[in-house]
């Protein structure tokens, strides 16, 4: 048993992102993974990678994890149900009703089964993409509705293992959740990406980071996508039809901006959105605001590395940090977030040390 009380062997079914990258982690603290994939060459590769072995004779996993895509996952974890009885067996697909649906239409043992989900990932997929530190800080949804308490605990230690933050909750509120802060923003995304396609060069030269950030996501996997979507359909309905109708609003507000009625419903649709994102739990799900400090910083080797040397010798912690370097210029600016209660002493220090601060990014 590792420092982290996973005891392997731990069976992973499907080397993509997620899988690999679960094996990566649990390599790293000296449990035995297996790895295990329909296609040959992705397992070639994620074992090539180091995120595990090849199954081989005699092996009994304590612990199974699925990571296929939705449309797949009942099918594999009633297999590894089936072929594994002592062990636990979890999946990790992003929409937790339908796969439980269908195990219990199956007539799966839902003693050994708990349905989870880590709400991480990258906009590139595969083994290639994979990294050990996915997981850190990222919730992980563990859902209540099947498995027995002891079945329960092993997927906690999993989730811990990989230092992620366990979340607690039943399939239909997983699904109800995900649709808000991860299905639809993909559909958003992905339409707002959608008008680039034939906007023009010029334009798209004017391109700043909120643009940005915002269509980030907008290049993951669309076959992958049809799937989440579909299996999680009823809640993501619900939800942009609430937009649509504050779509409406704002339309109907744009016809006639010089009233004050309807620039009344701008702002208040704005002001809506400054509520919302105030909301959004910080670094390791803490509910607090960090200050924002943005520093020039001239695009030369080091010099970034320079700037989080010196924030740490002010024995300040960095909570987050965003970056925007437009194409052609000799300057970049550095986002940094810390807590309200340093900010002041990190501006004086920075400047001291040469560092030029300016206002915030759009």
């Amino acid at each position: 048993m590792t420092e982290s009380g996973i005891t392997g062997p731990v069976r992973i079914v499907g080397a993509g992102l997620l899988g690999s990258s679960i094996g990566h982690a649990l390599v790293a603290q000296g449990v035995d993974v297996i790895l295990a994939d329909v296609s040959l060459a992705n397992l070639t590769l994620a074992i090539d990678y180091g995120a595990g072995r090849a199954a081989a004779e005699g092996d009994t996993p304590e612990l199974v994890i699925v990571a296929v895509p939705p449309d797949f996952t009942a099918e594999v974890v009633a297999s590894e149900l089936a072929a594994w009885p002592e062990a636990t067996v979890t999946d990790v697909a992003s929409v937790k009703s339908a796969i439980l649906d269908d195990l219990k239409a199956a007539g799966a043992n839902l003693d050994r089964y708990v349905g989870s989900h880590p709400l991480a990932g990258r906009e590139r997929g595969g083994a290639i993409s994979s990294r050990a530190d996915l997981f850190i800080g990222r919730p992980w949804a563990i859902c209540t509705d099947s498995g027995e308490p002891e079945r329960q605990r092993a997927v906690e230690r999993l989730v811990r293992a990989l230092h992620a933050v366990p979340v607690s909750m039943s399939a239909e509120e997983h699904d109800e959740s995900v649709a808000l802060v991860s299905h639809v923003p993909q559909i958003v995304a992905s339409l707002l990406a959608r008008r680039l396609s034939a906007a023009s060069e010029e334009a798209l030269s004017l391109a700043g980071q909120g643009l940005r950030d915002t269509t980030r996501i907008a290049s993951s996997d669309p076959a992958l996508w049809v799937q989440i979507l579909g299996a999680n359909a009823s809640s993501v309905i619900e939800i942009l039809e609430a937009y649509r109708d504050d779509l409406d609003v704002l339309l109907f507000a744009l016809a006639s901006p010089d009233a004050a009625a309807p620039r009344r419903a701008i702002a208040e649709m704005l002001a809506g959105g400054n509520a919302g994102v105030a909301r959004i739990p910080g670094k390791h799900g803490q509910a607090r605001t960090f200050s924002q400090l943005v520093v020039m910083v001239d695009d030369t080797p080091g010099e970034l590395a320079r700037l989080l040397t010196e924030i740490g010798e002010a024995n300040v912690n960095v909570e987050d940090l965003r970056l925007e370097h437009s194409p052609g210029a000799q300057v970049g600016l550095a986002e940094i977030s810390v807590l309200p209660e340093v900010e002041h002493r990190l501006t004086e220090e920075l400047e001291a040390r040469g560092w030029k601060i300016v206002g915030a990014l759009a």
